[in-house]
């Protein structure tokens, strides 16, 4: 079961999506607490599950991994959904693996440095144990990518704020 997080903790997490190197002192300016109570929180949400890690977002085209694709995967059938996700958790190219529903049975967000890479991937791919067929979409430009979850303060919190600012 899920613990319940209020607005401190959601605005400590909307803070570090936004910068992962934000300073305790500067957070818990942010939230009016001091630093040991924005600490234990920080330990709570990490320790529940809320914060994964913390990391830096490269630029792609700076570390040479210019291309990025969607590979949609058709597998035989439903048995081969662990095979499948053991060899994307495997492959350091595939960034992302999702179940979809329509049209093929997953997703693999890709990057590779050049097209001769993305179609070696793609041949190692295929050879994956219960894959049907493979659909490429080659990402041509991002005008949205690595954005901070949508966490939205509580609408009685929103409330309670603007009567006070009245």
């Amino acid at each position: 079961m899920t613990k319940k997080i209020d607005d401190v903790d959601i605005t400590i997490l909307n803070l570090l999506q936004r910068e992962g190197r934000i300073k305790r002192g500067d957070i818990a300016k942010a939230v009016n607490m001091s630093i040991p109570s924005v600490s234990e929180r920080l330990r709570k949400l990490e320790k529940d599950g809320y914060i994964l890690h913390y990391t830096a977002v490269l630029s792609p085209q700076k570390v040479g991994l210019d291309m990025m694709a969607f590979i949609f995967i058709d597998l035989e059938s439903s048995s081969f959904d662990e095979d499948l996700i053991k060899h994307a958790q495997e492959e350091p190219q595939v960034l992302e693996c999702h179940a979809i529903t329509g049209s093929g049975s997953h997703v693999l967000k890709v990057r590779t440095p050049k097209t001769v890479d993305l179609q070696n991937l793609l041949h190692k791919i295929r050879s994956w144990p219960g894959v049907k067929d493979t659909r490429t979409s080659v990402v041509l430009s991002s005008a949205k990518e690595h954005q901070p979850l949508p966490l939205a303060l509580s609408t009685q919190s929103r409330s309670n704020r603007s009567k006070k600012a009245t």
